[in-house]
């Protein structure tokens, strides 16, 4: 029901309900796709109340329309790469791709390729690499 969501708990019943629900819990906070401490669920909850509060807190649309300045439409990928550098600050291409899903030795160019992407439409500076981080510039 919830399969590909990281989501993060300090509550470790909050931790196994995600779980049995197929999410992955993560210990980052900062990293993941939806924070449930954040969320003001009252328990009791029903499995599709929950699926619903998670699915509508992983909505980026305003996180994307403060970066661009406007409403933009990005791919997924695109979407959760620029989420990613504008909540953590910068990430190297390895943690990039483990916030994505892959391993950070997988052969894999999908994230080199759609910062590519990203740049070749918003301009190089739109993404820069500082020391082997990735951080938002400007557009």
């Amino acid at each position: 029901m919830l399969s590909g969501f990281k989501i993060f708990s300090s509550d470790p019943v909050w931790q196994q309900i995600v779980t049995e629900f197929g999410a992955a819990v993560t210990t980052d906070s900062v990293l993941c796709d939806v924070n449930m401490d954040a969320l003001d669920l009252k328990t009791p909850v029903s499995p599709a109340l929950l699926k619903s509060s998670i699915i509508a807190a992983t909505d980026n649309t305003a996180i994307i329309d403060s970066v661009f300045g406007e409403h933009v439409s990005l791919s997924p990928i695109q979407s959760q790469i620029v989420t990613l550098l504008y909540k953590s600050g910068g990430m190297s291409a390895d943690d990039l791709k483990v916030a994505l899903g892959y391993a950070p030795d997988a052969t894999t160019h999908s994230v080199e390729t759609t910062i590519y992407e990203l740049r070749k439409l918003y301009g190089h500076d739109f993404i820069k690499n500082i020391n082997g981080i990735f951080k938002l510039g400007r557009i």
